[in-house]
């Protein structure tokens, strides 16, 4: 067995002797205060305590998005309560449209100001400033594949990795910023998905540390990959899954829940799983067994695989 196939299989074992890990990335993309606040009240009665991402700047121009930002007094006081109630808060880039690097910058001063201290965890948005995003997730040949396959639409739309560029912040990423997200899958076991995560990828070299996430990007995804024979799965296998999701896309309905949202986080809560905010799951791993420098092998299987999903189960 080679050196690759030894780490992979290198299990992890999870704190206070529970089976599995759990937990959400949820984007703030769509999703308003009222919303907000009854998906998280779920899921703090259940004892889940996940990952909230946020805009900490406010629009001033024209929002590629809805959803609350950190300019909304409300959002940022109850963004808070679950703060000090044992979640984490995220970073989704600066604001709701592209912005300049003076403006990141004082998004993230802002940030820290509103909740102590810089983001750990960060997910981009379909920014100019989002990092390594579109064409560059992925290295040649296939770069040009994924070009090809999206007939070319995210082409020359992101620069926050590109030095000269007025969205250009990659270094103050590396500085501020301990773990971004980049590739999606099926799996409910991202752990199984991407045996190396937390890693550091050499050809991208402005993010300290990158995670994968399992593909539940609305309502819809999420309750299909949290369901009851994927959740006794990720037990057995006694993996970790980190979910990607927008909690503004279809979980709250004229004012309700999804009863089957409940339904599958209820019997969740009930089984023996680790539910830690994504920078202390990370952390853990990498206490465990530290941060992979990804080779050249091993970044290739992650994009091939990611970009065969992309085409052809259309994961994020």
């Amino acid at each position: 067995m080679n050196a690759v196939d030894t780490r992979e299989r290198t299990a992890v074992r999870w704190p206070e002797g529970k089976q599995f890990a759990f937990t959400i990335f949820d984007d703030p993309d769509a999703q308003s205060v009222e919303d907000g606040k009854r998906v998280y009240g779920l899921l703090g009665d259940l004892g889940f305590r996940t990952t909230r991402g946020v805009w900490p700047g406010g629009a001033v121009r024209t929002p590629n998005s809805g959803g609350a930002d950190c300019e909304d007094s409300e959002y940022v006081r109850h963004t808070q309560s679950l703060q000090a109630a044992g979640f984490e808060v995220g970073y989704h880039n600066h604001t709701r449209h592209s912005s300049t690097r003076e403006e990141i910058i004082g998004g993230l001063d802002a940030f820290r100001t509103f909740f102590g201290h810089d983001p750990s965890a960060m997910a981009n948005h379909y920014n100019a400033d989002a990092i390594y995003w579109g064409p560059a997730r992925l290295t040649q040949p296939l770069r040009t594949a994924y070009i090809v396959a999206t007939v070319g639409r995210t082409n020359g739309r992101h620069f926050g990795h590109v030095p000269g560029h007025p969205s250009f912040w990659g270094d103050v990423c590396r500085q501020r910023i301990r773990y971004c997200r980049n590739f999606v899958y099926s799996n409910v076991n991202t752990l199984a998905a991407i045996p190396w995560m937390p890693y550091h990828d050499p050809e991208k070299p402005f993010v300290n540390a990158w995670f994968g996430s399992t593909e539940g990007s609305n309502a819809p995804k999420f309750l299909d990959a949290l369901r009851e024979s994927s959740q006794d799965r990720l037990e057995a296998e006694g993996g970790a899954c980190i979910m990607y999701t927008h909690f503004g896309h279809g979980f709250v309905e004229d004012g309700v829940l999804s009863a089957r949202f409940v339904e599958l986080m209820r019997r969740l809560s009930r089984m023996n799983g680790w539910f830690v905010p994504v920078s202390t799951l990370l952390d853990h791993i990498q206490s465990c067994r530290g941060v992979s420098s990804l080779s050249d092998e091993q970044r290739r299987r992650l994009e091939r695989r990611w970009l065969w999903e992309k085409v052809f189960r259309g994961t994020s």
